[in-house]
């Protein structure tokens, strides 16, 4: 990334198919997740799944807009059901790279793709808008607070 992006909002939900929580700030809690969401808690719908990725997801706003502009399906941020929605930052760049949001610290692990849950809880058309664009899973590997409007910056190796 050349230039730092930023986080334009944060959202935790309680469960699996809970409403999701729109918040200003959460706390990333090194090797839970963020603080009072369903992975924290082990209670998303993939928690009993081996896999990396669990702690936090991230996606882009600007594929919400394309989501808008392309398939004609206008998806509220929290509606996609990841916890961080950025602006100008190419996320799947950041597979097996580090970045600081605030003053926590994760490692991109691979990329979020949208599932028949996501489409499920929002509408047909979803899987298929997002292919590819559905976002980046991370790791917490320095925990700490992060709030809206923070930059998002990948760190050296």
């Amino acid at each position: 990334m050349s230039a730092a992006g930023i986080v334009v909002s944060i959202h935790i939900a309680a469960t699996g198919a809970a409403a999701v929580q729109s918040i200003s700030q959460v706390a990333a809690v090194l090797g839970r997740g963020l603080e009072g969401d369903r992975y924290f808690s082990r209670l998303g719908t993939y928690s009993n799944d081996p896999g990396t990725g669990r702690h936090v997801t991230l996606i882009e706003i600007e594929a919400i807009e394309a989501l808008k502009r392309d398939y004609d399906i206008d998806l509220p941020p929290a509606f996609t059901r990841r916890n961080i929605v950025t602006r100008a930052v190419p996320l799947n760049h950041l597979v097996e790279c580090k970045f600081k949001i605030g003053e926590a610290t994760f490692r991109g692990t691979r990329l979020c793709e949208p599932c028949s849950h996501l489409q499920k809880l929002t509408r047909r058309g979803v899987i298929r808008g997002l292919i590819h664009r559905g976002g980046l899973r991370a790791e917490i590997i320095v925990g700490g607070m992060i709030q809206v409007g923070n930059k998002v910056n990948e760190l050296p190796d």
